[in-house]
């Protein structure tokens, strides 16, 4: 969605001190690029442990919830690097990130990855069982698990795109 304000803020942000020291300093941005896509490594690493035990393929010999408490701290701790990361990225380039229509869906896959990420740990943290405690759970928790896996590959697939679109 481009509008007219969107895109007078993108050339506003862009014009600051701020987005001008990014944009001349040529190690600031490949810098925050390893770090984001290092951090991008960890939570899909992590997600993809938690969501493969969730699914039953890996790890039955662990209870869910020891795997959850394994890697969920990587999740959580590593999204403020990546929103850190992200708007140096966007406060370097505004207006090839914010007016773009490829990015505004990242983020739009990113709240909902968010939301099914917290949709099958909360109810663990309340009750380790949650998911084990029937074959309809369980049935619910590969339905959950793979949701996840695809919001973040897309997550993944849109933050590629940006660059050329």
């Amino acid at each position: 969605m481009r509008t007219r304000a969107l895109l007078d803020f993108c050339s506003w942000l862009e014009q600051t001190p701020l987005s001008q020291t990014i944009q001349s300093t040529g190690w600031i941005v490949p810098a925050v690029q390893t770090v984001h896509i290092l951090s991008i490594a960890a939570v899909l690493s992590s997600v993809l442990m938690i969501d493969l035990r969730l699914m039953g393929f890996l790890g039955r010999d662990q209870p869910l919830a020891r795997v959850s408490e394994r890697f969920q701290p990587v999740i959580w701790w590593t999204l403020p690097v990546l929103l850190a990361t992200g708007s140096v990225m966007i406060i370097g380039e505004p207006a090839r990130s914010l007016a773009n229509s490829v990015f505004q869906l990242k983020m739009a896959l990113l709240v909902a990855a968010i939301i099914v990420t917290l949709s099958h740990q909360v109810p663990l943290g309340r009750n380790p069982a949650f998911w084990e405690l029937s074959a309809g759970r369980r049935g619910a928790a590969q339905v959950v698990a793979t949701l996840s896996l695809l919001l973040w590959a897309g997550i993944v697939f849109a933050g590629r795109w940006i660059a050329y679109y």
